[in-house]
């Protein structure tokens, strides 16, 4: 059996994360690692004290919008924000993290991670979204595509 490498060890980390995800479209996960440890993670679904998607349902679907378009339609907040977020709250750092995800984050959460501090982002796939690359690129922020070993897709 190979050893998997620490990007391929941290995506598969994450890819447990986002089935706590409530996402009726797509489960998402994300961690911040910073020398080999895992800062935070987080997983796309509703605010604390709201109506999970799979209980209220799914604006987006019902209006039939495209992936990558009108975010605020959604209820839930995205595995990266719920990363940083949890990082925030319990007053841990992120200057200078990795930040792994299962998709290529969206423009809002590429703000989010820019200005977090995040140097560095891995993930196992695209999301179309062109904003989002134009400003990690701008921002001087690697992007690495992986694809962990024994991974579907």
């Amino acid at each position: 059996m190979e050893r998997p490498s620490w990007d391929e060890y941290f995506l598969r980390i994450t890819t447990e994360v986002a089935r706590r995800s409530t996402c009726l479209r797509r489960q998402v996960g994300a961690i911040l690692v910073m020398d080999k440890r895992i800062l935070a993670t987080g997983y796309n679904g509703a605010p604390r004290n709201v109506e999970h998607c799979e209980t209220a349902g799914c604006l987006r679907s019902e209006n039939n919008v495209p992936s990558g378009e009108r975010h605020e339609l959604c209820r839930g907040l995205h595995a990266e924000m719920n990363a940083f977020m949890q990082a925030a709250s319990f007053g841990v750092r992120s200057e200078g993290a990795t930040l792994y995800a299962t998709v290529y984050p969206c423009s809002l959460c590429a703000k989010m991670a820019i200005n977090a501090g995040v140097k560095r982002i891995v993930t196992m796939g695209d999301y179309p979204d062109a904003l989002s690359k134009s400003i990690l690129s701008e921002a001087g922020v690697v992007v690495d595509v992986v694809k962990p070993c024994g991974a579907e897709g």
